[in-house]
Protein backbone atom coordinates (compact mmCIF):
# COMPACT_ATOMS: atom_id res chain seq x y z
CA UNK A 1 0.00 0.00 0.00
CA UNK A 2 1.25 3.63 -0.20
CA UNK A 3 3.06 4.81 2.13
CA UNK A 4 2.42 8.62 1.18
CA UNK A 5 2.36 10.84 4.47
CA UNK A 6 -1.16 11.66 5.39
CA UNK A 7 -1.70 15.29 6.91
CA UNK A 8 -4.76 15.80 9.54
CA UNK A 9 -7.95 17.92 8.99
CA UNK A 10 -7.16 21.29 10.70
CA UNK A 11 -9.29 24.47 9.37
CA UNK A 12 -8.74 25.71 6.40
CA UNK A 13 -9.11 29.10 5.13
CA UNK A 14 -12.11 30.17 2.84
CA UNK A 15 -12.53 31.26 -0.63
CA UNK A 16 -15.82 33.41 -1.10
CA UNK A 17 -17.85 31.47 -4.03
CA UNK A 18 -18.06 33.09 -7.37
CA UNK A 19 -20.86 31.85 -9.02
CA UNK A 20 -19.25 32.83 -12.52
CA UNK A 21 -15.90 30.93 -11.58
CA UNK A 22 -17.73 27.90 -10.74
CA UNK A 23 -20.13 27.72 -14.06
CA UNK A 24 -16.59 28.39 -15.96
CA UNK A 25 -14.29 25.75 -14.10
CA UNK A 26 -17.88 23.46 -13.93
CA UNK A 27 -17.31 23.16 -17.71
CA UNK A 28 -15.05 21.14 -20.20
CA UNK A 29 -12.14 23.34 -18.91
CA UNK A 30 -11.36 20.86 -16.35
CA UNK A 31 -11.37 18.27 -18.84
CA UNK A 32 -8.88 19.72 -20.61
CA UNK A 33 -6.59 20.91 -17.77
CA UNK A 34 -6.64 17.62 -16.13
CA UNK A 35 -6.11 16.07 -19.77
CA UNK A 36 -3.24 18.14 -19.96
CA UNK A 37 -1.59 16.72 -16.40
CA UNK A 38 -2.47 13.00 -17.57
CA UNK A 39 -3.11 12.63 -21.37
CA UNK A 40 -4.92 9.59 -22.06
CA UNK A 41 -1.91 7.98 -24.12
CA UNK A 42 -0.45 7.48 -20.93
CA UNK A 43 -2.62 4.87 -19.39
CA UNK A 44 -2.28 1.50 -20.70
CA UNK A 45 -5.44 -1.55 -20.24
CA UNK A 46 -5.75 -1.52 -16.69
CA UNK A 47 -7.94 -3.14 -14.30
CA UNK A 48 -11.26 -1.86 -13.46
CA UNK A 49 -11.85 0.14 -10.49
CA UNK A 50 -13.44 -1.98 -7.22
CA UNK A 51 -16.98 -1.83 -6.41
CA UNK A 52 -17.71 -0.78 -2.58
CA UNK A 53 -21.01 -0.95 -0.76
CA UNK A 54 -23.00 2.46 -1.12
CA UNK A 55 -23.00 2.89 2.49
CA UNK A 56 -26.12 4.04 5.00
CA UNK A 57 -25.39 7.57 4.22
CA UNK A 58 -26.26 8.03 0.37
CA UNK A 59 -27.65 11.30 0.46
CA UNK A 60 -31.74 11.74 0.62
CA UNK A 61 -32.31 15.42 1.66
CA UNK A 62 -33.45 17.95 -0.44
CA UNK A 63 -30.53 19.75 -2.40
CA UNK A 64 -29.98 22.45 -5.04
CA UNK A 65 -26.94 22.76 -4.78
CA UNK A 66 -24.68 20.05 -5.77
CA UNK A 67 -21.70 21.76 -8.11
CA UNK A 68 -17.86 20.95 -7.80
CA UNK A 69 -17.44 23.27 -4.82
CA UNK A 70 -18.14 21.64 -1.98
CA UNK A 71 -17.23 23.87 0.51
CA UNK A 72 -19.73 26.85 -0.03
CA UNK A 73 -23.04 26.23 0.05
CA UNK A 74 -25.37 29.05 -2.05
CA UNK A 75 -26.92 32.06 -0.04
CA UNK A 76 -24.47 30.73 2.83
CA UNK A 77 -21.66 33.10 3.80
CA UNK A 78 -19.51 31.11 5.68
CA UNK A 79 -16.64 28.66 4.06
CA UNK A 80 -17.07 24.72 5.55
CA UNK A 81 -14.94 24.04 8.36
CA UNK A 82 -11.70 21.88 7.88
CA UNK A 83 -8.95 21.32 5.75
CA UNK A 84 -9.05 22.69 1.48
CA UNK A 85 -8.38 19.70 -0.19
CA UNK A 86 -8.73 19.08 -4.49
CA UNK A 87 -9.86 15.94 -5.56
CA UNK A 88 -8.54 15.73 -9.70
CA UNK A 89 -9.02 12.52 -11.92
CA UNK A 90 -10.40 11.08 -14.77
CA UNK A 91 -12.70 8.25 -15.88
CA UNK A 92 -11.35 5.63 -18.28
CA UNK A 93 -12.95 2.33 -19.94
CA UNK A 94 -10.34 -0.58 -19.25
CA UNK A 95 -8.69 0.06 -22.51
CA UNK A 96 -7.28 3.17 -21.16
CA UNK A 97 -9.85 5.73 -23.59
CA UNK A 98 -11.34 8.54 -21.73
CA UNK A 99 -14.66 8.69 -20.81
CA UNK A 100 -16.55 11.57 -21.38
CA UNK A 101 -20.15 12.41 -20.15
CA UNK A 102 -19.86 10.29 -17.08
CA UNK A 103 -21.87 11.19 -14.13
CA UNK A 104 -19.06 11.48 -10.89
CA UNK A 105 -21.17 11.55 -7.96
CA UNK A 106 -19.67 11.88 -4.26
CA UNK A 107 -20.28 12.69 -0.79
CA UNK A 108 -18.81 12.27 2.17
CA UNK A 109 -18.29 13.07 5.89
CA UNK A 110 -17.42 17.34 7.20
CA UNK A 111 -14.46 17.43 8.92
CA UNK A 112 -16.12 16.17 11.90
CA UNK A 113 -17.25 12.70 10.48
CA UNK A 114 -20.35 13.85 10.20
CA UNK A 115 -22.93 13.54 7.24
CA UNK A 116 -25.71 15.12 6.37
CA UNK A 117 -28.33 12.76 6.90
CA UNK A 118 -30.80 11.95 8.62
CA UNK A 119 -30.03 9.11 10.45
CA UNK A 120 -26.31 9.42 11.28
CA UNK A 121 -25.89 8.60 14.83
CA UNK A 122 -22.77 10.50 15.21
CA UNK A 123 -22.76 12.67 17.69
CA UNK A 124 -20.10 15.24 15.32
CA UNK A 125 -21.89 18.73 15.18
CA UNK A 126 -23.16 19.62 11.54
CA UNK A 127 -21.54 21.71 9.49
CA UNK A 128 -24.63 23.71 7.52
CA UNK A 129 -21.61 25.77 5.39
CA UNK A 130 -20.37 22.19 4.14
CA UNK A 131 -22.19 20.80 0.53
CA UNK A 132 -21.49 17.26 1.58
CA UNK A 133 -22.58 15.62 -1.98
CA UNK A 134 -21.40 16.83 -5.34
CA UNK A 135 -22.47 15.71 -9.27
CA UNK A 136 -20.48 16.96 -11.82
CA UNK A 137 -19.93 15.13 -15.74
CA UNK A 138 -16.62 14.02 -16.81
CA UNK A 139 -14.77 16.17 -19.30
CA UNK A 140 -13.76 15.40 -23.40
CA UNK A 141 -10.46 13.82 -21.77
CA UNK A 142 -12.54 11.98 -19.07
CA UNK A 143 -11.45 14.60 -16.51
CA UNK A 144 -12.94 15.98 -12.97
CA UNK A 145 -12.42 17.71 -10.32
CA UNK A 146 -14.03 18.54 -6.98
CA UNK A 147 -13.23 21.46 -4.14
CA UNK A 148 -14.18 19.73 -0.30
CA UNK A 149 -12.38 19.73 2.46
CA UNK A 150 -10.67 16.35 4.22
CA UNK A 151 -13.37 14.15 5.55
CA UNK A 152 -13.11 13.71 9.16
CA UNK A 153 -13.03 9.72 10.71
CA UNK A 154 -15.85 8.53 12.66
CA UNK A 155 -16.77 5.03 14.63
CA UNK A 156 -18.90 2.66 12.75
CA UNK A 157 -19.24 -0.04 15.31
CA UNK A 158 -17.66 -1.94 18.42
CA UNK A 159 -13.30 -1.10 18.05
CA UNK A 160 -14.27 0.64 14.56
CA UNK A 161 -13.20 3.60 13.40
CA UNK A 162 -13.32 3.98 9.50
CA UNK A 163 -10.66 6.14 8.04
CA UNK A 164 -11.36 8.86 6.07
CA UNK A 165 -13.02 8.54 2.84
CA UNK A 166 -14.67 9.81 -0.16
CA UNK A 167 -17.81 7.54 -1.29
CA UNK A 168 -17.95 7.75 -5.91
CA UNK A 169 -20.49 7.01 -7.53
CA UNK A 170 -20.32 7.09 -11.78
CA UNK A 171 -22.78 6.38 -14.23
CA UNK A 172 -22.17 6.52 -18.15
CA UNK A 173 -24.63 4.43 -21.13
CA UNK A 174 -22.62 1.57 -21.66
CA UNK A 175 -20.81 0.57 -18.93
CA UNK A 176 -21.50 -0.86 -15.55
CA UNK A 177 -22.38 1.81 -12.42
CA UNK A 178 -19.38 2.26 -10.85
CA UNK A 179 -20.10 2.61 -6.50
CA UNK A 180 -16.65 2.90 -4.91
CA UNK A 181 -14.75 4.17 -1.72
CA UNK A 182 -11.72 6.21 -2.26
CA UNK A 183 -8.90 6.35 0.48
CA UNK A 184 -6.36 8.78 1.57
CA UNK A 185 -2.59 7.99 1.29
CA UNK A 186 -1.01 6.79 4.18
CA UNK A 187 -3.98 7.48 7.11
CA UNK A 188 -3.36 4.56 9.74
CA UNK A 189 -7.08 3.60 10.14
CA UNK A 190 -6.44 2.40 7.04
CA UNK A 191 -4.74 -0.56 7.64
CA UNK A 192 -7.67 -1.51 10.22
CA UNK A 193 -10.36 -0.72 8.41
CA UNK A 194 -12.63 -3.79 7.89
CA UNK A 195 -14.22 -2.38 4.69
CA UNK A 196 -10.57 -1.73 3.12
CA UNK A 197 -8.82 -4.59 4.28
CA UNK A 198 -11.45 -7.36 3.06
CA UNK A 199 -9.99 -6.12 -0.48
CA UNK A 200 -6.70 -7.18 -1.90
CA UNK A 201 -3.22 -5.52 -1.94
CA UNK A 202 -3.66 -4.84 -5.69
CA UNK A 203 -7.49 -3.45 -5.05
CA UNK A 204 -6.10 -1.34 -2.56
CA UNK A 205 -3.48 0.48 -4.60
CA UNK A 206 -6.61 1.06 -7.24
CA UNK A 207 -8.94 2.75 -4.15
CA UNK A 208 -5.90 4.58 -2.57
CA UNK A 209 -5.73 8.69 -4.09
CA UNK A 210 -2.12 9.90 -5.16
CA UNK A 211 -0.86 12.97 -3.74
CA UNK A 212 -0.69 15.34 -6.56
CA UNK A 213 2.70 17.00 -6.92
CA UNK A 214 3.75 16.13 -3.68
CA UNK A 215 1.13 18.54 -2.37
CA UNK A 216 -1.29 17.34 0.87
CA UNK A 217 -4.15 19.11 -0.44
CA UNK A 218 -4.39 18.17 -3.82
CA UNK A 219 -5.42 14.16 -4.61
CA UNK A 220 -5.82 12.42 -8.18
CA UNK A 221 -8.08 9.30 -8.23
CA UNK A 222 -8.53 7.50 -11.23
CA UNK A 223 -11.31 5.38 -12.44
CA UNK A 224 -11.58 2.83 -14.59
CA UNK A 225 -15.03 1.64 -15.63
CA UNK A 226 -16.37 -1.85 -16.99
CA UNK A 227 -18.29 -2.35 -19.97
CA UNK A 228 -21.67 -3.81 -19.93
Amino acid sequence: MPSQIYTTAQEGSGHMKNHKRRQFIASGFLGGFTSWLYPSHAVAEDRTTPHEIEGPFYPVMPQKDKDFDLTHVTGRRGPAKGKDIWITGEVYDSAGNPVEDAMVEIWQANAEGRYNHPHDPNPAPRDQNFQGWAIVPSGTAGGFRFHTVMPGSYPAGPGWERPPHIHFKVMKRGFVELITQMYFPGHPLNETDRLLQRKTDAEQKLMIAEVLRERDSDFHYRIVLERA
